[in-house]
C-alpha cells in the first residue's frame, strides 16, 4: 500500500516545486497503483494526465487496463478502450487481453465485441485472448460460445493452453452437454493434450446431471 503513496507524495512535490511531470512520470505512478490494486487511483492519475493535456500513449492505457482488470471493472476497461479509439492511441494484443479478463464475471457479451473489435482493427489474438473469453462463456454458462471460440482457435492455428480446454469442458458441463464434453476430451487424447483431474470431474459431473434429470 505505501508504495502508491510515496508515488503520490513525489508528485506532490513536483508540483510545489513547478516541476512538470512527463508521461514517463505518470506512467510509473500508474503502474504503481496497478501493482497495489489500486485501480480507482490509477483511473484518477490518467485523468490528470487529459487534463494537464499531457500525451497518454499505449502503455498509459494498457497500464490503466491491467488495474481495472485486476479488480474486474469492465466497465472502466471498456471505457478506457474506447477513449484510445478517441484519441487515436494505438491499441495492442495486450490491451484487449486486459479488457478480456476483466469481462470475466460473466460479461460474455463484451468479451465477444472484443474479440470482433481486434478482427475489425487488425490486432493479432492470441492464447491468452482466446482463454479470457472462453472463461468469460464458461462464467455465463454459455457453452455454444465457448466451444465456438475453441473451434476458431484450432481454425486459427492459435496454440491453446492446458486452461482453455477445461474452461470448454467446464462451461459444457454448466450447460448439461456430456456429449459435448466427452467429445472434446476425446479431442485432448487424440491430440496429445494433458488430461487432469479437474478435467474429468468436469466430464463426471456432467454426465451425473443428466442422469439426476432421467431420473425425475
Amino acid at each position: 500500500m505505501w508504495q502508491w503513496q510515496m508515488v503520490l507524495q513525489i508528485f506532490s512535490v513536483m508540483a510545489q516545486s513547478e516541476v512538470a511531470p512527463s508521461s514517463i512520470t505518470f506512467n510509473a505512478m500508474i503502474s504503481a497503483c496497478k501493482k497495489c490494486g489500486e485501480w480507482e487511483k490509477a483511473f484518477e492519475i490518467l485523468g490528470v494526465m487529459v487534463r494537464s493535456k499531457v500525451e497518454c500513449n499505449t502503455i498509459t492505457f494498457n497500464t490503466t487496463i491491467s488495474a481495472c482488470e485486476k479488480d474486474g471493472k469492465w466497465e472502466k476497461a471498456l471505457e478506457l478502450c474506447n477513449l484510445m479509439a478517441q484519441r487515436k492511441v494505438e491499441s495492442q494484443t495486450i490491451t484487449f487481453n486486459a479488457a478480456i479478463s476483466a469481462c470475466e464475471k460473466g460479461e460474455w457479451m463484451r468479451a465477444l465485441q472484443l474479440i470482433s473489435r481486434m478482427a475489425q482493427d487488425e490486432v493479432e489474438s492470441n492464447t491468452i485472448t482466446f482463454s479470457a473469453a472462453i472463461s468469460c462463456c464458461e462464467s455465463g454458462g454459455e457453452w455454444e460460445k465457448a466451444s465456438q471460440l475453441f473451434h476458431v482457435m484450432e481454425q486459427n492455428k492459435v496454440g491453446s493452453n492446458a486452461i482453455t480446454p477445461d474452461s470448454v469442458i467446464s462451461a459444457c458441463e454448466k450447460g448439461g452437454q456430456w456429449q459435448q464434453a466427452l467429445g472434446l476430451v476425446e479431442k485432448m487424447r487424440h491430440d496429445n493434450l494433458v488430461l487432469n483431474v479437474i478435467t474429468y470431474t468436469s466430464v463426471i459431473s456432467a454426465c451425473q446431471k443428466v442422469g439426476q434429470r432421467q431420473r425425475r
